[in-house]
């Protein structure tokens, strides 16, 4: 028998993080423990408003499967038993844990994933004035990060990106905004970003309005993040993004995840690597996925003012492993 707990955290940011859907302060997150002959795997996972999701509704999906868990359910019957989103996420990211832990090995090992020596992430800019915003990018650029993930609404976009592109004129920018543009306008402001050197746009209408995207000439990628969601989301998004983001808190879990960038590859589709503000357990459940993604977006924890111990070894810009044991 297997005993389950579930419980939820609150972890204070050191900074606001502001998008187009609002602004938050901590980030509230859900962990679950697996524990059989006195081994204990952890995962954690991030409700998201945008997709239904509370702590409470998250917890209670997870409680409804204590009895099962119990008696041993297996990552496979957990991808029968529950829908993709946090809930799962949790409960998959602790079932690959324990698995590593009992078979004293780690997820790199267990999914035959080649660990590199560091990885390059990029570095999360939130929506605030356009001084302040290349205030932000400018210091994150002194401190290391050369890749830069800037966060926008629908307002100042010229303005938020000039001063940051001038702050940083050598940084690589990408732009996400969030599902909070509209059609009217896109092609004019896809130039600009094209104009200032981004390399990317990730989700820039509501997913409702995917339609909208096909057969809509745009001269850099454009990413799908809200609507993309598992392998089943694919189809719908042929012609209309160049890149999928994949993160475990929409997947469900490390298991689907896999999958998913697997298919999104073989059907032409760049993959970026996304996270929801979280701690450095949510992060390493991801981690096998970096080798498969043109863009790392793992900074969630960075925004902490404290993050779990132990946590992994985030540098500005990028996680390095060059301290740790080779593998």
């Amino acid at each position: 028998m297997r005993a389950v707990k579930v419980y939820p955290e609150a972890w204070p940011l050191h900074t606001p993080f502001a998008i187009a859907r609002g602004t938050r302060s901590e980030a509230g997150v859900v962990v679950v423990e697996l524990e059989e002959g006195g081994i204990k795997g952890v995962g954690e996972c991030t409700p998201y408003p945008r997709y239904g999701e509370t702590v409470a509704s998250v917890m209670a999906q997870i409680a409804a499967l204590f009895t099962e868990l119990e008696q041993g359910m297996t990552r496979e019957q957990l991808q029968q038993a529950l829908p993709a989103g946090a809930a799962r996420n949790a409960i998959d990211s602790a079932l690959w844990d324990l698995q590593a832990r009992k078979l004293a090995t780690d997820l790199w090992q267990l999914t035959a994933t080649a660990r590199p020596q560091a990885i390059e992430m990029a570095q999360t800019v939130s929506i605030d004035t356009p001084e302040m915003m290349a205030s932000s990018a400018l210091a994150l650029w002194e401190n290391g990060a050369r890749l830069l993930k800037i966060k926008l609404d629908n307002a100042l976009i010229t303005e938020r990106l000039v001063a940051i592109r001038t702050a940083v004129p050598q940084a690589t920018l990408i732009v996400d905004a969030n599902e909070s543009w509209q059609s009217e306008g896109l092609a004019a402001r896809c130039q600009l970003l094209a104009d200032l050197g981004v390399v990317m746009l990730e989700q820039p209408l509501p997913a409702a309005d995917d339609a909208t995207l096909a057969n809509f000439i745009h001269p850099l990628p454009i990413c799908a993040d809200e609507s993309c969601h598992t392998r089943e989301s694919l189809p719908g998004l042929r012609g209309r993004y160049e890149m999928v983001n994949i993160k475990l808190d929409k997947t469900g879990g490390l298991t689907e995840a896999l999958l998913l960038a697997g298919a999104a590859k073989a059907a032409g589709f760049a993959v970026m690597l996304g996270c929801m503000l979280c701690t450095s357990r949510a992060i390493a459940a991801a981690l096998p996925l970096v080798n498969s993604a043109r863009f790392v977006d793992l900074d969630g924890p960075t925004w902490l003012a404290v993050d779990v111990e132990p946590s992994l070894p985030f540098r500005c810009g990028r996680i390095d492993f060059s301290g740790l044991p080779a593998q």
